[in-house]
């Protein structure tokens, strides 16, 4: 669950603290601004609200990050096949990736600070009851619950900093700490997540929840109250966002069904055609609604059009790669979580090492032929992947493939923010945003069912054996990483035949890039 902190502008006064605490780090600005934070002498109370902002970033990826590791020991405790574990996952960014939208219009028309507040509670207190649960259905449930929270929590999070902290320094400072922390939680989620199931599957679903709830008593004090005016119904986007969700469940649930009850059974056809409907009831009402989720005509920028497409792929391949690759050596091979989480640890490390310099590299390359260099490490990674026997050590049949994972998501992931919102007017860089990130999401909802699909079709896990089914989900990992490829030498191809400069980074684009160099980390967990 990654953000691209795009260029941002102060809104009007009316959506501002009313008051703002005499400070040497605040001063009057003409009627109309947004009184902001303009130098970087921070008083206790504004690093209180960084912290608290910051800090829900943090448990959002903290806690998906350990889940993640969590699994095999979830599916051995409730006897719960690869195909309900999936769920555990894409529960969650279904979640996210559905309401990421409508949450940042939400915090919009109602309040950033009710919003902000609200939904972190949610979250916390799902976490403390999904930590008590052994019943499958609730349990995805509440996943599904905490993703749709996170998907209101930070777009409002980020509209607070941006309406707290003046463009330049201060900004970039704020924003810089908050896409750190986002990063750090996914992270050491990878290795917490990995301590705290040695201790038992429900610590690392127990631990955001405490958590998150004292960042809900601080934020009370701490984020001022926001005047609001009248909003009506008819400025929110419900049904096209109830629409969208449904007919994405309805997909990733067929896909996942369908080895069992069969492609082309009855009830498997009707599901794809009820999910088809749905989507096409959503883009009637983008088309028709005052005030749509997505402004669909921005779907005529093609550098846009591609960006979402090669995320969705990158997104969409890493989960499910790590998802099979986790079940695999904790079920086949018997590794321990802690042991598991390790071996992803070095993708994260290039990343960390590489991301000062991904600036210079979109400078010279430009986004499209950055991306592309991007998605053949990740093509090239997940193939060499395929080499794989029970008897290999980690340094010959996974070790070259993290560090091809890390160079991938180094190259590509700045870049593709880069790309999504370079040339979108400034009144649509939260759209343009937005929709990245959630192609992010869905892409690694969609590819995991498929992987899931195929292998509960073929048997269950025998020890020091691959995983049934194993080099067939590979192959679907790998094809989904060339088809990104395919995609992106057309794009550069068809640019360049049109006579459009694809291979330089406007200013704001590079901008955005830059803001973003540490979140990538993120998705390198």
């Amino acid at each position: 669950m990654c953000i691209d902190f795009s260029r941002m502008t102060p809104e009007t006064a009316t959506d501002q603290p009313d008051t703002t605490p005499p400070s040497p780090t605040h001063q009057t600005d003409p009627p109309g601004v947004a009184r902001l934070v303009r130098d970087l002498n921070w008083t206790p109370a504004i690093w209180s609200l960084l912290i608290v902002v910051c800090g829900a970033l943090f448990l959002d990826g903290l806690d998906l990050s350990m889940i993640g590791v969590a699994l095999p020991s979830i599916g051995r405790s409730l006897h719960l096949s690869a195909g309900s574990l999936q769920w555990i996952v894409s529960g969650y960014v279904l979640g996210y990736g559905s309401f990421l939208l409508l949450g940042g219009r939400t915090s919009d028309l109602v309040s950033r600070r009710t919003v902000f507040l609200v939904a972190v509670t949610v979250f916390g207190v799902a976490s403390v009851i999904s930590a008590g649960l052994s019943n499958e259905v609730a349990l995805v449930a509440l996943r599904f619950i905490k993703g749709a929270s996170a998907g209101f929590t930070v777009p409002a999070g980020l509209s607070i900093l941006t309406t707290t902290f003046a463009e330049g320094q201060a900004r970039n400072k704020a924003l810089g700490i908050y896409s750190l922390c986002g990063a750090s939680g996914f992270s050491l989620g990878l290795v917490l997540g990995g301590l705290l199931t040695e201790i038992g599957w429900r610590a690392p679903f127990l631990l955001p929840g405490p958590v998150a709830l004292v960042l809900v008593a601080v934020g009370w004090r701490v984020i001022p109250r926001h005047s609001r005016g009248s909003v009506r119904l008819a400025h929110f986007d419900l049904f096209g966002a109830l629409s969208a969700t449904g007919s994405l469940l309805l997909l990733v649930y067929s896909v996942v069904e369908a080895p069992t009850r069969g492609w082309t059974s009855p009830t498997t056809i009707a599901l794809f055609v009820v999910s088809a409907a749905l989507m096409a009831t959503f883009i009637v009402i983008e088309l028709h609604h005052d005030h749509p989720l997505v402004r669909l005509g921005i779907l005529r920028n093609p550098a846009l059009v591609h960006a979402n497409l090669a995320a969705f792929a990158m997104f969409g391949s890493y989960v499910a790669f790590q998802f099979i690759v986790t079940l695999y050596v904790q079920d086949s091979l018997g590794w321990s979580p802690i042991t598991m989480a390790l071996a992803f640890l070095p993708a994260g490390i290039i990343v960390v090492l590489g991301s000062p310099r991904i600036g210079p590299v979109l400078q010279r390359l430009g986004t499209a032929t950055t991306i592309l260099f991007g998605m053949l490490a990740f093509a090239l990674g997940y193939a060499l992947f395929l080499r794989v026997t029970p008897s290999m050590p980690y340094v010959e049949f996974m070790l070259p493939t993290m560090l091809l994972l890390g160079v991938g998501f180094g190259l590509s992931f700045a870049a593709l923010n880069g790309q999504a919102t370079a040339g979108v007017v400034d009144h649509e860089q939260g759209l343009a945003s937005g929709l990245l990130n959630t192609s992010l999401q869905l892409g690694g909802a969609i590819v995991l069912a498929v992987v899931t699909a195929i292998l509960g079709a073929h048997g269950t896990p025998v020890h020091d054996q691959l995983l049934p089914g194993m080099k067939t989900a590979i192959y679907v990992v790998v094809s989904v990483s060339v088809a990104a490829v395919i995609l992106t030498l057309t794009y550069l191809y068809r640019s360049r035949r049109e006579g459009v400069a694809v291979d330089s980074v406007p200013v704001h684009g590079l901008a955005n890039a830059a803001g973003a160099e540490r979140e990538f980390e993120c998705l390198a967990r």
